[in-house]
């Protein structure tokens, strides 16, 4: 009898130690991220001027860099040499155009006279017939002339839209960063050849992290959008405590991350969160966390 009240008394110890136990983890274990952007080379040449390093914080908008634009610009040039010679023979084409169309005002106002003076018996048919045959070369001649200028109107507008595609390819030179955020790595280094998107350098914004956490499906009736909760790291003097704001969670289950924990270890389908964090410059990429659900 004294025997089995001390197993029940160990028994006892043994479940309350398993219930604390079982109290004091946490509800979901996860790594931090972040969305992480790689800028890229937009076009092909030299690389003038690079002035970013890693672990360096920049503006959206700032220019970073800088890719050789000399060939560019002498094709530009080019090209303008090319629109001056056109418009130049354009400007003839246009110039007998002008002379004709003076011609058919002048030849319109002389149809007028003679109408009039065959309405007084002072003219001839013949002489408005004349008049009519000089109209229609006149017209013949400026629809010949127009057709002739086709042509150089379209080559013109060819080197425009050539021209608008160099102005394109000459600001894609300027690599300009397109976020807050903090240099990851940086893959290239001035005065190296690279290619059209060729990878220059990863960035993201550390400011807010997110944290990826697996719940079962038991624990997520008390997990919503916009609930705050308590995320903990590791730290010297034990745990660092944070407040966090869940932002999403997954519409699907998966199976449980090999790497990851939950309360239930044993639970083969799990749901991502995700939960926002306001970095204080300790939190890193990878980084484990533990989150605590805040009682409601």
């Amino acid at each position: 009898m004294k025997n089995m009240k001390i197993i029940m008394a160990l028994a006892s110890v043994s479940l309350l130690l398993a219930c604390n136990d079982n109290a004091n983890k946490a509800d979901g274990y996860g790594n931090f991220e972040a969305t992480e952007i790689t800028v890229s080379a937009e076009n092909t040449g030299k690389l003038m001027s690079f002035t970013i390093d890693e672990g360096a914080i920049i503006m959206p908008d700032e220019l970073v860099g800088v890719i050789d634009t000399i060939p560019l610009h002498l094709q530009k040039e080019q090209l303008l040499v090319q629109k001056d010679v056109i418009n130049a023979k354009s400007k003839g084409v246009l110039s007998q155009i002008h002379v004709l169309q003076a011609k058919l005002k002048t030849a319109n106002t002389n149809k007028t006279r003679i109408e009039n003076l065959i309405k007084d018996n002072a003219g001839t048919q013949k002489q408005l017939d004349d008049i009519d045959g000089e109209i229609a070369v006149i017209k013949n001649s400026i629809r010949s002339i127009e057709i002739q200028n086709a042509p150089v109107v379209n080559e013109l507008k060819s080197i425009d839209v050539q021209l608008e595609q160099l102005n394109d390819q000459i600001e894609k030179c300027r690599i300009t960063n397109p976020i807050h955020g903090t240099v990851l790595s940086k893959y290239a280094q001035p005065n190296e050849i690279v290619t059209y998107g060729k990878p220059l350098y990863k960035i993201a914004d550390l400011s807010t992290m997110e944290l990826r956490v697996y719940v079962s499906e038991t624990q997520l009736a008390n997990v919503s959008i916009g609930q705050s909760v308590t995320v903990k790291i590791d730290d010297q003097d034990g745990m660092k405590t944070y407040e966090g704001k869940i932002s999403w969670i997954a519409s699907e289950a998966e199976f449980t991350p090999k790497i990851i924990q939950t309360k239930e270890e044993r639970v083969a389908l799990v749901y991502a969160v995700k939960v926002l964090v306001q970095n204080d410059g300790s939190l890193k990429i990878g980084m484990p966390a533990e989150m605590w659900l805040n009682p409601k």
